[in-house]
């Protein structure tokens, strides 16, 4: 059984790195879904642009639907593990699975130069996160009170797992935990 899968995100790059280096990061993600390389990465919705190395801004951009099977999310995890190795900064990329009995699954996936770099970049979307949400209801004194807490739970977990502790390669790609919604079937970028 096939899954609709959306990905989306934009990945900053070092100075120098080139598109076979992208590709080659990404070759798990590309033979997954039996493409020779970045060129092919197209979306299945016309109106995406897919997977695309811009070098003059030293950027990947995704915008990528496809249809996968169960095993896709190792071979994006693997891909964006090696991707750290190229990335200038860390970046968070939205992956979205549409269900065909409605679920729709959402998760985020880190991209980063560092552990350090990544988690920053987690607290940074979460706080993001949390005060979109709590702005619709709340004032900012209330916020602030409920950010005050989100960052000493960061704190906590970091300073519980040792914050630092690298890959064997000194590089991280992390995933965040998926969340369930109601299907929506809609792409807001």
């Amino acid at each position: 059984m096939h899954t609709e899968v959306h990905v989306h995100g934009a990945v900053p790059l070092k100075s120098g790195v080139t598109q076979a280096e992208v590709e080659q990061a990404l070759r798990p993600w590309l033979d997954y879904v039996d493409l020779d390389g970045l060129a092919d990465a197209t979306s299945a919705h016309q109106d995406e642009p897919g997977v695309v190395f811009d070098r003059r801004r030293r950027v990947l951009d995704i915008c990528w639907t496809g249809w996968v099977g169960r095993n896709f999310q190792r071979a994006l995890e693997v891909s964006f593990e090696a991707l750290c190795a190229h990335a200038e900064q860390a970046a968070g990329v939205e992956v979205t699975y549409y269900h065909e009995d409605g679920r729709d699954e959402h998760s985020m996936a880190f991209v980063g130069p560092s552990v350090e770099a990544i988690q920053e970049e987690q607290r940074r979307s979460m706080i993001e996160d949390v005060s979109g949400l709590l702005s619709r209801h709340f004032a900012e004194a209330e916020i602030s009170e409920v950010l005050q807490h989100v960052h000493q739970l960061f704190e906590r977990r970091w300073s519980a797992a040792g914050a630092g502790a690298t890959t064997s390669r000194g590089r991280a790609s992390t995933t965040a935990p998926t969340t369930r919604a109601p299907s929506s079937k809609k792409h807001l970028h």
